[in-house]
């Protein structure tokens, strides 16, 4: 009698998407002066199953293009560089829904995502998002924004429940750099378009 054939492990699965995280994870563990983005304060703490994150930047330039850069979702693939797709689907009046798809990327290991959120504006001042669908349980979070006209003030809070397992040390350093990488981007962006 043959023995069993063993099969390769389905990365969908959440076991072996852990493998993959946990590698990607220690992939990110590196000297914090290594960082581009450090004028962006980001701040993550690990609740849990419940992943908070906190950041905070400013920017010199006016509220108006401040707002414009973070609600151009569907332009977002040209300054975000783990996006690969977003779109606004609809829109009534202030509330939008819009689906963004990417990857969180450490050498040659990807940690895919594809998400729906539902966004309402607060024009000038705040974006809240809730999760409609995707790669996660759950994720909210607002954006508010304050300040003359001379320099913008960014304050982020969220809060997710990843659909796998983060493990405490080298997950919340991944998440750490993601997230300020992205912000550090959308400042750029700011910046490029202030013609700074």
């Amino acid at each position: 009698m043959n023995p069993p054939v063993r099969r390769p492990r389905n990365l969908s699965r959440p076991v072996g998407r852990l493998a993959v995280i946990v590698l990607l994870c220690a992939t990110m563990v590196a000297p914090a002066a290594a960082d581009p983005g450090g004028d962006v304060a980001v701040a993550v703490d690990l609740v849990g199953e419940t992943v908070e994150v906190q950041v905070a930047f400013s920017v010199p330039a006016s509220r108006a293009l401040t707002w414009a850069v973070l609600t151009d979702f569907d332009h977002m693939t040209a300054f975000i560089s783990n996006l690969r797709a977003s779109r606004v689907e609809s829109r009534q009046g202030n509330v939008l829904r819009v689906t963004q798809q990417g990857a969180a990327r450490r050498g040659f290991l990807a940690f895919p995502f594809d998400v729906t959120r539902e966004i309402h504006l607060t024009p000038m001042s705040r974006i809240e998002s809730h999760l409609i669908r995707g790669s996660m349980k759950s994720q909210d979070g607002v954006t508010e924004l304050s300040g003359m006209d001379e320099e913008t003030r960014v304050v982020f809070h969220g809060r997710s429940v990843p659909d796998v397992w983060i493990p405490p040390v080298v997950g919340k350093t991944f998440i750490e750099r993601e997230i300020r990488e992205q912000f550090f981007e959308l400042r750029g962006e700011i910046l490029r378009r202030q013609g700074s």
